[in-house]
């Protein structure tokens, strides 16, 4: 399946409607990213820090460059970069990568999403019970919230 089109009319009517207004209320800097690169890499860079302890502070260096930035998470290169920023080994993680060594972590990862009938992104879930994915609005987020609590 292909990528969206970042120039496209329905990348900017949802966040238009939706992730822009959710960004300024919760006081993020947002933006759409110029490109909408295959994602796998990036998951597996992130199984890669998080051997080395790095997961949160990777995952947060990754949500950094793609929405503030439009960096392309696709690209080697860039990923191996953000590692390095945060003091690893930037050539031990391009060996990973170039090795697939996380891959089958990623696909786990995947069939459990799949499992729970996660179909976009972003994609929330709550105790691997409920799930939701795509844009949502602050109301739809609360109410998913409110649903895992009357779960627990």
């Amino acid at each position: 399946m292909p990528t969206l089109d970042p120039n496209g009319d329905y990348l900017h009517s949802v966040w238009g409607s939706s992730v822009y207004p959710l960004a300024k209320n919760l006081g993020v800097e947002i933006k759409l990213p110029p490109v909408q690169p295959r994602s796998r890499r990036a998951h597996e860079a992130a199984h890669w820090a998080r051997r080395h302890g790095k997961f949160r502070e990777y995952n947060d260096a990754l949500f950094r460059a793609f929405f503030q930035r439009g960096e392309d998470l696709g690209n080697t290169d860039v990923l191996v970069c953000l590692g390095s920023d945060m003091g690893l080994e930037g050539d031990d993680l391009r060996k990973a990568l170039d090795n697939a060594s996380h891959l089958e972590n990623v696909l786990a990862d995947e069939r459990e999403a799949n499992k729970l009938g996660l179909r976009g992104v972003p994609a929330f879930i709550a105790n691997r019970k409920i799930a939701l994915s795509g844009v949502q609005s602050l109301e739809s987020l609360q109410k998913f919230v409110e649903h895992a609590r009357s779960l627990s």
